[in-house]
């Protein structure tokens, strides 16, 4: 383990240790101040979460998006103090800490017994709502995870979700793919964080008037088990209680080969997304590059990287995106 890993480690390990002892308003009072911090430096993070915004908010001015990007990180510090001290919450206070509309598409999908995929963008706190899903709704679900370095950070990520009440499964290869449609077809809980693509193997689609890639597995998990396939989208408003909203199923279209049923699929994804990023952009958590007109030549499918939808099709649907913390910005998990 290098000096950086072992410091990236000790500086987790304290956020989960100390943080979660403090009284929650010197938490919010904590996590403002650092987002403020990290804003003022204008590091790369921050110029590359402006950078995203534009795409969202095309007519804001420099002004306007300094703005949105103060208030991206701070929901983003919120999201990390409300992880930080998730593990000391009271089922009372998680339950009542997410207030989702439309949540009887999950549960109705649930009762008739074929699968549910939740599909989620980086937005407010999918932990937490995680978390209120086995909680409130007594619902256990199962979600992939990205191997970080070093081994002991993943290792803290995997007990944090595991302790949260989630089955978190490795991302290896396709063995992931293989017991996530296991799960579905025994009409379980899937929960992939699905609009960035960490292997150049996902399905390109249109986002915000620009092409980027998503993954493809949501929507193949959904043409194989016949599961549900609901999309989410989450913000935080100036309540402690983040907001949500379980979107109407994407359906998988009934002609057409496996290619094009996932292309259509994974743009209804991404619309979706797109709805609820527009309403909420200072919610959604994207400090690194997205649309392919952004990406480094070398992680182009010309590189000679992948580009099938059955090639890695749950990469970048993990839920391990708190590796790229603050101090981090730009690391390549999600």
């Amino acid at each position: 383990m290098s000096a950086q890993e072992r410091v990236t480690d000790a500086l987790y390990g304290l956020g989960w240790g100390v943080v979660k002892k403090l009284p929650e308003p010197v938490a919010v009072r904590l996590g403002q101040t650092i987002a403020d911090l990290v804003w003022k430096r204008r590091g790369k993070g921050v110029l590359r979460l402006e950078s995203n915004y534009a795409r969202v908010v095309p007519d804001a001015s420099p002004e306007r998006l300094a703005e949105l990007s103060r208030a991206g990180m701070r929901s983003y510090l919120r999201y990390w103090m409300e992880s930080f001290r998730l593990p000391a919450w009271s089922a009372e206070r998680v339950k009542n800490g997410f207030d989702p509309q439309d949540v009887h598409h999950l549960t109705d999908g649930l009762a008739s017994g074929r699968g549910v995929i939740l599909a989620l963008p980086h937005m407010a706190n999918w932990d937490l709502a995680g978390a209120w899903v086995t909680t409130k709704l007594k619902t256990p679900f199962t979600t992939v995870a990205e191997r970080l370095k070093p081994e002991t950070l993943y290792d803290r990520f995997v007990a944090y979700r595991e302790g949260l009440g989630m089955e978190v499964l490795p991302h290896s290869g396709g063995t992931a793919f293989g017991m996530l449609a296991r799960r579905l077809r025994d009409g379980g809980l899937v929960c992939l964080v699905a609009e960035r693509d960490l292997s150049s193997s996902g399905v390109e689609v249109e986002f915000f008037g620009e092409t980027t890639r998503i993954p493809a597995g949501p929507a193949l998990l959904a043409q194989q088990t016949g599961a549900l396939l609901l999309p989410v989208t989450l913000w935080y408003d100036d309540s402690p209680v983040m907001r949500g909203r379980v979107h109407p199923p994407v359906e998988v279209p009934g002609t057409g080969t496996r290619a094009k049923k996932t292309s259509v699929m994974a743009q209804a994804l991404a619309d979706a997304f797109a709805g609820g990023i527009a309403d909420h952009p200072e919610d959604w958590h994207m400090l690194q590059r997205l649309w392919l007109a952004d990406l480094d030549p070398a992680r182009e499918p010309s590189a000679g990287r992948p580009t099938g939808p059955s090639a890695d099709p749950v990469a970048g649907g993990s839920g391990a995106d708190a590796a790229a913390g603050p101090s981090a910005p730009e690391k390549g998990t999600p």
